[in-house]
């Protein structure tokens, strides 16, 4: 029997080694290469290594000396003393610009060249995420020397200091002087295009940056902020900007001048920014938005594409959203009421799920046997524009035999002594609502030129009876189509 007395150091260190290897194979590859490092934490190891000197230097100076000193385990990507002195100017120009250059190369936890994903998106101490892909190439930078371990983490040494890029809310920001669709947008800190907008600015951390919600334009689209997704965001030059809001600002008439102007800006921005980063070799001829409008490209308007920490930014030239894609169609479904003349009619009330005979489900309301002259459905539809609908109605019979009539109403309010619906600006006619018919039907138009409806009050009323099978409603959905003046 071999008795071994292990020295109480190198017992140590066995064990050490012994859990490297058993979270990441490379351990093992650079244990006897690198040993004299697993003594060292990794601002020693850096500043002691000729090639990462100067960027030893820099920990030091901006305090990152004593972070990576600590106890938990990091990574660093620390550049060449080469790379380093090749830095723009302006990202070390400054005590704060060189502790957010520096946060820039750190992530905490451990990420070794190898891994099952040939891309991996890390986080930054700067609150950056950067792709660390095949384990080679940080960013833009070329890893020369990879993992390089020590007693608390491992640095990946890099031929090319990662400067923090700006994020497409920032580079709005800046353009803000000389830009007037950025000027717009920074003006909706101040302005809140919904009530919703407002609770959500009240209930944002002091201080939030990521995921701030102090802009009205990322509650209601994208939150342009946020470091953690990738966007594309087309950013039209001054004429072009001017162009498209002349285009839709008859379409948006509001209370005054101002409101008009901040809601035609509005609906012209949103729908130019798309939830993922998309290279300019990558662009279709046509994207469509988060609202459903098909926003057309040619690739020979984008004046400059800008690459940003969380996404690219196109400067458009020029961008051209038709009005026949821009003004969309409002689809009210029929099971989404907000309301009824009667509450005390619910065992009258289905809310159906049925399949017609092409096999297609569809969800509708049928209110049946209620026995109320004018009974009434209320909805609201919400973001219209100023001109003319055609409304279409998809009403299935398909338990009566008989025909019957409703009609749809639009504007007016509803009474709070009866829960009628009062002084509409637009009824449409009574119209037949005849036994299996599943196709869409015309059933009339109205125009909306009033101004400062941001909500309007949709109506769905039966016939002037109380007779059963007679006074019978039914709503799948309905479209309002508008009308291109």
């Amino acid at each position: 029997m071999i008795s071994i007395k292990l020295n109480k150091h190198y017992l140590g260190l066995g064990l050490l080694l012994l859990g490297l290897v058993s979270c990441s194979e490379p351990w093992e590859d650079h244990a006897g290469v690198n040993d004299s490092n697993l003594t060292l934490n990794l601002n020693e190891a850096i500043s002691q290594n000729s090639q990462t000197s100067e960027f030893g230097k820099l920990l030091a100076e901006t305090g990152y000396d004593r972070i990576l000193a600590a106890s938990k385990t990091y990574t660093v990507f620390a550049p060449t003393n080469e790379a380093l002195a090749a830095v723009d100017a302006p990202a070390l120009s400054s005590a704060q610009a060189k502790k957010l250059f520096v946060a820039n190369h750190v992530a905490l936890t451990a990420f070794t060249s190898v891994s099952q994903q040939d891309t991996v998106s890390i986080e930054m101490y700067s609150n950056k995420y950067l792709q660390f892909i095949d384990g080679n190439r940080i960013a833009d930078a070329q890893v020369v020397d990879a993992d390089n371990y020590t007693s608390n983490g491992l640095y990946h040494i890099i031929d090319k200091g990662l400067a923090p890029r700006r994020n497409i809310w920032e580079f709005i920001k800046d353009q803000a002087a000389t830009n007037d669709m950025s000027a717009y947008l920074m003006e909706l800190n101040a302005f809140n295009l919904y009530p919703r907008d407002s609770v959500a600015k009240a209930n944002a951390m002091p201080g939030m940056q990521a995921d701030s919600l102090s802009n009205s334009y990322f509650t209601n689209v994208y939150n342009l902020n946020n470091e953690k997704n990738k966007y594309t965001f087309f950013l039209l030059d001054n004429e072009s900007f001017t162009e498209e809001t002349d285009r839709l600002k008859p379409y948006m008439n509001r209370v005054s001048e101002d409101s008009t102007t901040i809601y035609t800006n509005y609906f012209t921005t949103r729908d130019l920014a798309f939830h993922k980063a998309i290279a300019r070799e990558n662009l279709p001829d046509t994207l469509v938005s988060k609202f459903g409008v098909k926003v057309p490209l040619t690739e020979a308007t984008i004046a400059e594409e800008i690459q940003l920490s969380n996404g690219v930014v196109y400067v458009m030239s020029k961008l051209e959203v038709p009005l026949e894609t821009r003004l969309l169609t409002t689809t009210i479904q029929g099971e989404n009421p907000f309301g009824f003349s009667q509450s005390d009619k619910r065992a009258n009330t289905f809310y159906r799920e049925k399949a017609d005979p092409q096999g297609d489900v569809f969800f509708d309301i049928m209110v049946q046997n209620h026995r109320v002259p004018r009974f009434t459905i209320y909805y609201n539809a919400s973001n219209l524009y100023t001109t003319t609908y055609q409304v279409y109605w998809r009403a299935i019979n398909d338990i009566q035999s008989n025909t019957f009539q409703q009609r749809v109403s639009f504007g007016g309010f509803i009474s709070p002594t009866d829960g009628s619906l009062q002084q509409p600006f637009a009824e449409l006619p009574y119209t037949n609502v005849e036994p299996n018919t599943y196709e869409e039907v015309y059933i009339g138009e109205f125009t909306l030129d009033q101004k400062g409806r941001d909500a309007l009050l949709v109506s769905l009323q039966a016939a002037n009876s109380a007779t059963d099978g007679v006074n019978t409603l039914t709503l799948d959905y309905l479209k309002l189509v508008p009308v291109i003046k």
